[in-house]
């Protein structure tokens, strides 16, 4: 993922000599050739992420195009006052990028685990929040976050995720990405899951249910419209996040949920409980422990089967 937004902003810079990539001391290597071709447009702005989003805001309201980036929760739950009383109250055209959402950095401990920005963020008035799925749906959503108007969140895993069939052949801001279609249960995954969330599906589907799997790539603004469709489709809908369950999207689909009439889809989500993470392990370890690998998708689910 974070390659293909390099790749994505590389192009942009080369149309719009307004736009502007701000690091928070970090991405050296990957950031060399953006550097080098645009030395203008490429500021590191040490570790100081609060100092780097006031910079990034006073230069959005010149006329530029920003964007900010650092690991999960430096360039967000760090600087999360300016990013709320400058960036957010102004409209400034910020786009806040995290690199290495979940527990993308797991043996870090929870000082890097970015489990949870997408609540915290999506809280905030005024702000587009997007967790793509794959290398795909990161390309096309940092064309989209460059497009929008006023500060946005991108959330992004570290590097090396697998492409999931079917994304970013339609990718619009506010619009899950329906990948399959099913009767039975419907997998809605947002962020670096996607690929788990598929895999899950094909095992559900070979042991005999109708399984539909969406992209929710947008928390901010979200798509009411698909979750209640869904709810009238299918029997059972199962969220997947790799953050906390609360204010997350599983929240934002039970909210949707909970205002419907009665006779709508059972809704089970699987994520980070209210805790944190006090193990230390890489990504798929970690992944396993709390409920998200492809197994413990798949027999939470199964567990779920004669309610079908």
């Amino acid at each position: 993922m974070r390659n293909e937004m390099i790749r994505v902003i590389t192009e942009l810079a080369a149309e719009d000599p307004n736009l502007v990539l701000v690091t928070g001391d970090l991405g050296f290597g990957v950031f060399d050739g953006f550097s080098r071709d645009f030395p203008r447009q490429f500021l590191n702005a040490g570790i100081a992420e609060q100092n780097m989003t006031g910079l990034a805001v006073g230069m959005a309201l010149e006329g530029k195009t920003i964007f900010t980036y650092s690991i999960g929760n430096f360039p967000t739950l760090r600087c999360l006052e300016q990013i709320r009383n400058d960036a957010c109250y102004h409209g400034a055209n910020v786009k806040i990028v995290a690199v290495g959402g979940g527990f993308t950095y797991g043996s870090l401990g929870i000082s890097h685990h970015a489990t949870e920005d997408l609540a915290i963020m999506r809280a905030l008035p005024d702000i587009t929040v997007v967790a793509p799925g794959d290398p795909v749906e990161a390309a096309a959503a940092t064309r989209a976050v460059y497009q929008t108007s006023g500060t946005c969140y991108l959330r992004l895993g570290r590097g090396g995720e697998p492409v999931v069939p079917g994304t970013g052949r339609d990718f619009r801001i506010g619009k899950a990405a329906r990948l399959c279609e099913g009767d039975d249960v419907a997998l809605i995954s947002t962020g670096g899951m996607l690929h788990n969330a598929s895999l899950a599906r094909q095992a559900l589907v070979d042991s005999g249910l109708s399984v539909g799997l969406y992209s929710m790539h947008t928390l901010k603004p979200f798509d009411r419209d698909t979750v209640a469709e869904l709810a009238a489709k299918y029997k059972l809908v199962v969220t997947v996040e790799e953050h906390t369950v609360i204010g997350g999207l599983g929240s934002a689909v039970a909210d949707v949920l909970a205002q419907l009439p009665a006779g709508r889809a059972r809704l089970k989500m699987i994520g980070l409980q209210d805790c944190f993470s006090c193990v230390v392990g890489d990504q798929d370890y970690l992944r396993n422990v709390y409920g998200l690998s492809v197994d413990k998708i798949v027999a939470a689910v199964q567990n779920l089967r004669d309610g079908l």
